[in-house]
C-alpha cells in the first residue's frame, strides 16, 4: 500500500468540498449520465496531522508485518524539511519512501509537487536528500505533465532511487456546467484546474510507461494511470512497469476492485502459462519501432504478397512464371 501524501504540519493543509468532477461520456445530449471515463480531483495532500498518520505507520505494521507500506511524502524545496518528514517516518517501520513530485494542483504554487518534478536537476537533488536520511528504498512519483518524461526519471535515478512511479495526474478542466455556466468541480461559484485520472487516461500512462521502460537510465517502474480492471493492469505489466497501482478505480468500484484485479491476473497467467510476474513484465516492448520502419515493413509485406507466395504449399503448377515472381533481378 501506498499511503496519502504527506508533509511536515507547521503549514497546515485546506482542502475544500467538493473537489470531485465526473467526466461521463454520452453521445447524446438527452441529459442521461454516461459512463464515467475520467475523474478530476482538486484534492491535496492529507489534512491530516502528521502524527496520526505515524501512529498509523505503527499500527499498520504491527498488524501486518509481512506486507508492504510505502510512505508517500512531499515537502517544500528545503534539504532540512525533507529528511526531518524522511526520518521521522522511517522510525516507525515503513518499507519505503516515494517522493511525491508530480502534484500538478495547488502544491505547485508553492513551488512543491509537479513544480519540482518539471525540473530534472531539482528532482536529482530533493532525491539524494531523502535517499541520505534513510537506508529505505526510495522511489519517485513523475508528473505527465512535462515534455519528455526521462528525464526527470533519469535524474532521479541519478539522485540514487531505486525506481520511479508514473503516472500522476494529468492537470485539466473537466468541464462546464451549462446551467450554470461555471467550470466543474464548483466552490462557491468558483474553479480551478485538477489531476485528470481514471480509464481516459490509460493511453497517455502507457506510453510514458512504455518510453520510461525502453530507456536504458530507467530502473524499476510501477505503473499508475487508467487501471479500472485486471487488463489494464496486465497492460502496464507487459509495457515495461514492474509492479502496479490504482487509487481512483477503487475510490469509485470499491475495494473489492483489488480482488478483481488479483483474480484476473491469475486467470491471464494461468491462460498464458506463466508462473511469475516478471516472465512477462516488459514482454511487448520489442515491438515498439519508428513509424518509418512500420512503412517499410508494410510495404516489403505488400511486395512478397504481390509478387508471389510466402509458403511451400502455395506454388502452383507453373513453376517458372512462380520462379520468375520470387526472382529480384
Amino acid at each position: 500500500v501506498v499511503a496519502k501524501t504527506v508533509a511536515l504540519t507547521d503549514q497546515p493543509v485546506t482542502n475544500v468540498a467538493p473537489r470531485y468532477g465526473q467526466h461521463r461520456f454520452s453521445t447524446e445530449d438527452d441529459g442521461k449520465r454516461g459512463d464515467t471515463i475520467g475523474f478530476t480531483n482538486i484534492e491535496l495532500i492529507s489534512d491530516r496531522p502528521l502524527e496520526d498518520w505515524l501512529d498509523d505507520f505503527r499500527r499498520l505494521k504491527a498488524e501486518y508485518p509481512d506486507r508492504v507500506l510505502i510512505a508517500s511524502i512531499m515537502e517544500q524545496y528545503d534539504k532540512e524539511r525533507w529528511q526531518e518528514l524522511t526520518r521521522r517516518i522511517a522510525e516507525c517501520g515503513v518499507d519505503g519512501f516515494e517522493c511525491n513530485f508530480s502534484c500538478p494542483h495547488g502544491h505547485p504554487e508553492r513551488n512543491m509537487g509537479a513544480a519540482m518534478g518539471q525540473d530534472p536537476e531539482m528532482v536529482e537533488e530533493v532525491t539524494s536528500w531523502v535517499v541520505g536520511a534513510t537506508d529505505r528504498p526510495v522511489w519517485a512519483k513523475m508528473t505527465p505533465n512535462i515534455g519528455d518524461i526521462r528525464l526527470p526519471a533519469r535524474a532521479a535515478f541519478r539522485g540514487g532511487a531505486k525506481g520511479v512511479a508514473a503516472i500522476n495526474t494529468i492537470l485539466s478542466c473537466t468541464g462546464v456546467d451549462l446551467k450554470t455556466l461555471r467550470p466543474i468541480p464548483t466552490v462557491e461559484g468558483y474553479a480551478t484546474y485538477g489531476g485528470y485520472s481514471y480509464a481516459a487516461v490509460k493511453p497517455i500512462a502507457l506510453r510514458m510507461v512504455s518510453e520510461l521502460a525502453r530507456d536504458d537510465a530507467v530502473g524499476e517502474i510501477s505503473g499508475i494511470g487508467g487501471v479500472a480492471k485486471a487488463s489494464d493492469a496486465i497492460e502496464h505489466l507487459l509495457l515495461g512497469a514492474s509492479t502496479v497501482q490504482a487509487c481512483t478505480g477503487p475510490m469509485l468500484q470499491g475495494h473489492e476492485m483489488v480482488h478483481g484485479l488479483i483474480s484476473g491476473l491469475e486467470d491471464f497467467m494461468e491462460d498464458k502459462g506463466f508462473k511469475s510476474v516478471k516472465e512477462f513484465v516488459g514482454a511487448s516492448l520489442p515491438y515498439f519501432t519508428t513509424h518509418h520502419d512500420l512503412a517499410e515493413r508494410q510495404k516489403a509485406a505488400k511486395a512478397a504478397k504481390l509478387t508471389g507466395p510466402s509458403s511451400d504449399l502455395q506454388w502452383g503448377e507453373d513453376l517458372t512464371t512462380t520462379t520468375a515472381d520470387l526472382t529480384t533481378n
